[in-house]
């Protein structure tokens, strides 16, 4: 089965109210429990890409992990094509959804095993998805994987180890054995962070092509500049919360959430010599739990009200394709 054989059927992967919590300490009958992400909701379609932006612990990879199955919601749904993933009984249908839902990590070096070689990374994941290939026909999909992501020669990339390659090269080979398997979505986590400035637009470029070959994207990023070139969509994350998200120019553009507003202060300017002062108290990032009320920024930022302190805002829609979670626009808006 050749790359441009993939299947491009349009297909949208749900995630509704999505709750992870996590158990920190405490006795079995009262235990501690830390929210890491709270009723999470957005979705991702083939073809196109949504960035998820904020700082660390804000639970962006956590969001990414529960997709890929490695946390177990504690509630909220799921759905690939309408389907909840999380009841799916069978091992064939699990590995269904693991073939269509598939992981990059942040670190490249740590995601590739250093005692085999870069053949045996992408045959292996080429075998058990596709159990009706003859040797030779594995070993093509092997040579047009490597040549798919930019790294030739491709037969003497394939003999090589990953000691042998650069970080870039090796997140090329994460990159190819996502697609090894016929992912319909990937699910890219801070992909280009741990790798050197003058080689991210590589990796960016090279999903890009792949977006525009179908596959839909989840885009885990601190850096908001990749993610308006990157993605169509944005959502802003604190604390386990989307506060805002749409359209990625507007989200960036356009800001209106006082912590996105707070972000965008952050990034350096051209021609400026120094940052723009931020517009927040001081103080730490909270830690949330199941009986914490409240706007999660509320603690920081200088435009709150009595309310925030007591109750979660509302979804408010400001435009076609930009919706905020804040009181302040709640009773000016109409949802």
């Amino acid at each position: 089965m050749n790359m441009s054989d993939t299947p491009k059927v349009p297909s949208k992967l749900e995630v509704e109210d999505l709750v992870i919590d996590f158990r920190t300490g405490g006795s079995l009958f009262n235990p501690s429990i830390l929210r890491a992400v709270s009723e999470v909701s957005f979705e991702l379609t083939t073809g196109q890409a949504l960035a998820i932006v904020g700082e660390s612990g804000s639970g962006k990879s956590t969001v990414a992990r529960a997709l890929c199955r490695l946390y177990t919601p504690s509630a909220g749904q799921v759905r690939l094509d309408g389907v909840d993933v999380n009841a799916a009984e069978t091992s064939a249908s699990q590995r269904d959804y693991a073939r269509d839902v598939q992981m990059i990590f942040q670190d490249p070096f740590g995601s590739l095993n250093p005692v085999h070689t870069i053949r045996h990374h992408l045959k292996r994941p080429v075998k058990i998805h596709n159990p009706g290939l003859n040797a030779d026909e594995v070993e093509a999909r092997v040579i047009e994987l490597i040549e798919r992501v930019g790294l030739s020669p491709a037969k003497q990339t394939a003999d090589k180890f990953p000691y042998e390659l650069s970080g870039g090269q090796k997140q090329r080979v994460a990159i190819a054995r996502a697609l090894a398997v016929g992912a319909r979505y990937i699910l890219a986590d801070e992909p280009i962070s741990m790798l050197d400035v003058s080689i991210r637009l590589g990796i960016l470029n090279l999903m890009d092509d792949m977006k525009r070959d179908g596959i839909g994207f989840m885009y885990i990023t601190h850096d908001i500049a990749t993610a308006r070139y990157f993605a169509e969509r944005t959502a802003v994350m604190y604390v386990g919360h989307m506060v805002e998200w749409g359209d990625s120019d507007t989200v960036t553009q356009n800001p209106q959430h006082p912590y996105t507003q707070l972000l965008i202060s952050a990034v350096p300017e051209a021609g400026r010599s120094g940052r723009r002062e931020l517009k927040a108290k001081k103080g730490d990032i909270p830690v949330r739990t199941p009986e914490s009320v409240g706007c999660p920024f509320a603690g920081r930022c200088l435009q709150a009200r009595e309310e925030c302190h007591t109750a979660m805002p509302p979804v408010t829609k400001l435009a076609e394709d930009h919706f905020v979670r804040c009181f302040l626009f709640d009773q000016d808006t109409e949802n």
